[in-house]
């Protein structure tokens, strides 16, 4: 079974229904005996930072997911989900993260020319690490996936396993064992997308 966390904030429809649609048993849930018992779990996110994070700790769900992570429960973060992972972010302040994964998330104002626009919006090519990770085993290099955001991850070099072009080469996926991240969406990335879900659920290497 998976799980996907509810805090109140994240896109969980549309996750859950992508999901469903490769064959998933999928629940939705904020309770953590419940997280606790899925095989796997996946933390989306959209919106702010600081809010995000906030909800997690009034929730206490921040712990289950550090304890989850700790068994070496596959964990998949999502967007923002992915953002939280980190130690800490700069948007609008200084906000301290889960801490699963060494780094920061700073402005892609701060890397990109100033003509592109903000928040980064579409499709972009993947260009992912070699060899490799499981969780890209299904795709072509240059394989496109969808992209809102307007925040990166940086000084993460060592559990970089994807980066994407957008007038700079930003972070679009990490990995440290068991805990990994995509800063697109997947559950709106077309086959591209079912596909890196479809690893994080059955790849047995992850």
């Amino acid at each position: 079974m998976l799980c996907i966390i509810d805090y109140g904030v994240g896109n969980l429809f549309s996750l859950r229904a992508s999901l469903e649609a490769i064959g998933q048993e999928v629940v939705v849930s904020s309770d953590p005996s419940v997280i606790s018992s899925a095989d796997r779990i996946l933390l989306p996110g959209v919106g702010a930072f600081s809010d995000a994070i906030a909800k997690l700790r009034a929730s206490g769900l921040d712990r289950v997911v550090k304890e989850e992570a700790a068994r070496g429960k596959p964990i998949l973060g999502i967007c923002l989900g992915m953002q939280l992972l980190f130690q800490t972010s700069y948007e609008f302040g200084e906000h301290e993260g889960l801490g699963l994964i060494p780094g920061h998330v700073r402005p892609i104002a701060e890397v990109i020319p100033k003509e592109l626009k903000i928040p980064h919006i579409g499709w972009n090519a993947l260009s992912c690490s070699q060899p490799r990770h499981p969780l890209f085993s299904a795709l072509s290099e240059g394989d496109c996936v969808y992209f809102v955001h307007s925040y990166y991850a940086t000084d993460c070099a060592p559990y970089v396993i994807a980066t994407t072009e957008y007038g700079a080469e930003l972070t679009a996926a990490v990995a440290r064992g068991n805990v990994m991240g995509c800063q697109f969406h997947p559950e709106k990335s077309g086959a591209v997308g079912l596909s890196i879900l479809r690893a994080f659920c059955e790849e047995t290497t992850l």
